[in-house]
């Protein structure tokens, strides 16, 4: 069973754009909690303390319960989602969702990897994570922390998938059997190498007759059989200068 922690919300009786800032100013988080039995409560959590929360979870998947100064029964729930700004990295809303002790509810729970694979020790292999998160469900006493997955035995070349899972009590996996979890594949240099040998090599010398025209006339500019070297070059500067004496073309009139 994961660890219960508890959270500290006050009541917001206004919503809206305006009214968040207000509270982000303030330095409190605008929050909602909301279930299957209950209509939408909006709330607001103090920000030092949702970050201590986050701190002592650790990305682990836990039930949190709310204390509200103006009920006095406690509402049981687990963080659905976090909104972050992407430039300041402030927290800017949170979305608690209320739970039943007797009711199953459904969760993404993370994946965490245990042990030394072989194929990692032994064949050089590099571990491949495929799925972060898992769904399951389960009652709110069963509830993971987190799926651990056992790598001692993966090979290169072999995949865990959701089927090869040990099942733990309570918790029904809600993903497809076949879904890929962890894999242990080859370098990627490795492949680089296999890749770079099978391609053709960059530079290498023209097939025998390539140089030549098509119908087998010497290529354009290219000095004749027997000339000496600079010829073509020189004869070729003669007729591209100007004739002696001869005056410069007269500048178009506008």
């Amino acid at each position: 069973m994961s660890q219960q922690f508890k959270l500290n919300v006050t009541a917001r009786a206004q919503t809206g754009r305006s009214a968040s800032r207000r509270l982000r100013k303030a330095n409190r988080v605008p929050a909602i909690l909301y279930g299957k039995h209950t209509s939408p409560e909006s709330l607001s959590v103090e920000g030092p303390e949702f970050i201590r929360f986050l701190k002592s979870v650790g990305g682990r998947s836990v039930l949190v319960e709310l204390a509200r100064t103006d009920k006095v029964e406690k509402a049981l729930s687990f963080l659905q989602e976090v909104q972050r700004d992407p430039i300041t990295d402030k927290y800017l809303h949170i979305d608690f969702q209320e739970v039943k002790a007797n009711e199953k509810f459904e969760i993404r729970v993370a994946v965490r990897v245990s042990g030394e694979s072989f194929g990692v020790k032994n064949q050089s292999g590099v571990l491949e994570m495929n799925t972060q998160q898992l769904r399951v469900r389960c009652f709110p006493k069963d509830l993971p922390e987190a799926i651990t997955v056992d790598v001692t035995e993966l090979k290169v070349g072999e995949t865990i998938k959701v089927s090869g899972l040990k099942p733990i009590e309570g918790v029904e996996f809600l993903d497809l059997k076949g879904q890929p979890i962890v894999s242990c594949v080859e370098p990627v240099a490795e492949i680089v190498q296999e890749v770079a040998a099978a391609a053709p090599v960059e530079g290498a010398a023209p097939a025998a007759g390539a140089a030549a025209g098509a119908d087998g006339a010497t290529p354009v500019g290219a000095p004749a059989a027997g000339a000496k070297p600079g010829a073509a070059t020189a004869a070729g500067a003669k007729a591209a200068a100007p004739a002696a004496g001869a005056k410069p073309a007269a500048p178009a009139k506008k």
